[in-house]
């Protein structure tokens, strides 16, 4: 595969991470859910916290997952299940239910999906690992901006169980197809005029997981990733409400 073609599949990691990324814009639903179900907001956010929850177990199992099989198989199941729960969510008519739907079935498709691009870009982009890494993560950042919006007006129009169910049938769709074009690349893959050196790993050292539990780095590191993401997840899951309190 040419230079130029790995950015086809850099250009469908990113639509992918945009895809996954709605899950942010959860909270424009809190209202519609709370006042067509007569749910309270803590019940309504709880769908939210198992699916970030069951989010992480899923890319951990993920990690492995593909690491046997690729990419590809990973990501069409993410679609499947991503597309599928957020869809089912839209019939969702108790808490127990909402809580399997989004929570469950929807959060395992995201954390399976989102070690997917990330992890592919990266072995395209050897030579761009930091750009290629960001903008899969600004992906994944900028799909509340696209589905906030859209979200806010098929409520508006159609109601919220259906809005659901377009939006998951346009995330099976789009996760599905660029899922098609996901590939590791080949063997001794690199980039006209790189060179292993240039990345600095030479320098470097792979950790087994084993090893990594056995260094405070990890424990540091994941210490902060759980503060950070504490704070942003308890802001994002209330957004919509407060600003319109405010």
């Amino acid at each position: 595969m040419t230079t130029q073609n790995r950015w086809l599949i850099a250009a469908a990691g990113v639509l992918m991470q945009i895809a996954f990324g709605a899950v942010y814009a959860w909270s424009v639903f809190r209202i519609p859910l709370s006042q067509g179900h007569g749910w309270t907001i803590a019940e309504v956010t709880a769908a939210f916290e198992i699916a970030i929850f069951v989010v992480g177990f899923a890319a951990f199992a993920g990690g492995l997952w593909m690491k046997q099989s690729g990419p590809r198989p990973v990501a069409i199941a993410a679609a499947i299940l991503y597309g599928l729960g957020t869809m089912l969510t839209g019939s969702a008519n108790s808490l127990s239910m909402l809580y399997l739907t989004y929570g469950v079935i929807g959060g395992a498709g995201l954390g399976l999906g989102y070690i997917v691009p990330i992890a592919t870009l990266v072995r395209w982009f050897p030579d761009k690992r930091g750009m290629i890494t960001g903008l899969a993560v600004a992906g994944f950042g900028a799909g509340a901006l696209v589905t906030a919006p859209v979200a806010n007006s098929l409520i508006a129009s159609v109601g919220v169980g259906p809005t659901f169910q377009v939006l998951g049938l346009a995330y099976l769709v789009v996760v599905f197809a660029c899922a098609l074009a996901m590939r590791n690349p080949p063997e001794g893959f690199a980039p006209a005029g790189y060179t292993a050196s240039q990345s600095g790993r030479s320098a470097s050292r792979d950790f087994t997981l084993p090893q990594a539990l056995g260094t405070w780095q990890w424990y540091a590191l994941w210490l902060t990733l759980f503060l950070n993401t504490t704070a942003g997840i308890a802001i994002i899951s209330q957004a919509s409400p407060m600003a319109q309190e405010i």
